[in-house]
């Protein structure tokens, strides 16, 4: 029998409510941790998210370490503090408070503090060596305080690698956290760019594992230990997907207001972590490949209302960005899906042609991006067509994500996809 193009599904343990963060000392001493590092960032570090995850490892018994250095855009340099800090610590155990950035970071220092290697090993090739992890981690509780990573659900850690001026990742079935602590009151304290940033991530992870290459037209290894994370869509990240991009829609408006709808938010962390696990066993495709130049070469543009720093475009909003022109070019490849898709974002497709379907999604999108206050295009964020070859020849590298789309992806169709990325309205 033929096995080729069977599915793997790797998902967290996930405890979903109110409240909910209240429960991790219970949750971490259950996986057997006695001396776990509670990993997060300075700006998390004094806020009760943190001071709550803190109080309850402590009162069930456990010797909290706390490493607050993680970046908010992670890259080689910082990931490589986190490793020392935990290699040198003897913990027995991860849990992470925070966004994508603490997630990711707390995987990574427990990756290479548990499977020691040169750091460029496990980076996904062909900029790493991309081994394969050889074994299980050390356990570990992500609580995300961000509505969009959904890094709580995947095997997947991004990073900046400086030399490359590009973003680039860790992948393993072993990175998935043990335990996912989905709290909707970690979000209160979440500021509007952070938010609308992370939210719009939601919908692309979402729409891109609806959209990407099927696991039917994947060259896969036949022994599972070696496939990847990301396989193709498939019947478990199809399931997954149209709700959070229906949530997000929705919902948003509602949580950016001020005050904001804590019920909105509420969801809208919910659709980050179906959306997590719909992407962490399909993939991503275009719009993150592009999106990694993007935040690489970054110059001096700093978005409103994130904690003073050096010029940064925060991941889901370089994601976004990019996201329309790569719908409008898809219509004759996933067409009938781009449909359901945009009737998910709200628009009316009663007698649409299913080849409108890319187009519709594009509008929608940038009706979102309007509404939740995102630069109009790469333009307004400092880049141009003067920049567009140097872009184009730092997403060329992104082949776990190049490969994954739905389509043949040239040189010459990621310039076109830049240029059309420069301005919207």
């Amino acid at each position: 029998m033929d096995a080729s193009h069977s599915f793997t599904v790797t998902t967290p343990r996930i405890t979903y409510g109110p409240g909910s963060l209240a429960l991790v000392g219970d949750i971490a001493r259950r996986l057997g941790m006695r001396r776990p590092l509670l990993v997060t960032d300075r700006h998390l570090e004094t806020l009760p998210p943190v001071r709550t995850v803190k109080r309850a490892l402590e009162e069930a018994g456990l010797v909290v370490t706390v490493f607050a250095e993680v970046a908010i855009e992670p890259t080689d340099r910082s990931f490589r503090e986190a490793i020392r800090f935990a290699g040198d610590g003897g913990f027995d155990g991860f849990v992470s408070v925070g966004g994508g950035s603490v997630m990711d970071t707390a995987k990574v220092a427990d990756l290479y503090s548990t499977w020691p290697e040169e750091f460029m090993a496990y980076v996904n090739a062909p900029i790493g060596e991309g081994r394969n992890v050889p074994g299980p981690l050390r356990p570990h509780v992500a609580c995300p305080t961000t509505c969009g990573t959904g890094s709580e659900c995947t095997g997947i850690a991004i990073f900046d690698l400086l030399a490359m001026k590009a973003k680039t990742g860790i992948m393993s079935h072993h990175l998935v956290p043990d335990h996912a602590v989905i709290d909707p009151e970690a979000t209160a304290s979440l500021p509007r760019t952070a938010l609308a940033c992370t939210a719009l991530d939601t919908v692309c992870h979402a729409l891109e594992a609806w959209t990407c290459r099927p696991v039917s037209e994947r060259e896969l290894p036949r022994e599972p230990d070696l496939r990847p994370m990301t396989q193709g869509a498939n019947p478990w990240s199809d399931l997954m997907a149209l709700e959070p991009i229906r949530l997000v829609a929705a919902n948003l408006e509602a949580a950016l207001a001020d005050p904001p709808d804590m019920a909105a938010r509420g969801r809208l962390l919910w659709a980050a972590t179906l959306a997590g696990a719909s992407f962490g066993n399909a993939g991503c495709h275009l719009p993150h490949a592009l999106s990694y130049p993007v935040s690489g070469m970054v110059r001096e543009y700093r978005p409103a209302d994130y904690p003073p720093g050096p010029p940064l475009v925060p991941h889901g909003m370089a994601v976004i960005l990019n996201a329309p022109p790569v719908y409008r070019a898809m219509e004759a490849r996933a067409g009938p899906r781009l449909l359901e898709a945009a009737r998910a974002l709200g628009a009316d497709t009663e007698g649409v042609d299913p080849r409108e379907g890319g187009p519709l999604v594009a509008d929608r999108l940038i009706r979102l991006m309007r509404m939740a206050g995102v630069p109009n295009g790469l333009e307004a964020i400092g880049f141009s067509a003067v920049d567009i070859a140097a872009l184009t020849e730092g997403a060329l590298p992104q082949r776990r994500l190049l490969d994954n789309a739905p389509v043949a992806i040239t040189a010459e169709v990621l310039d076109g996809l830049y240029r059309a990325a420069m301005r919207y309205w």
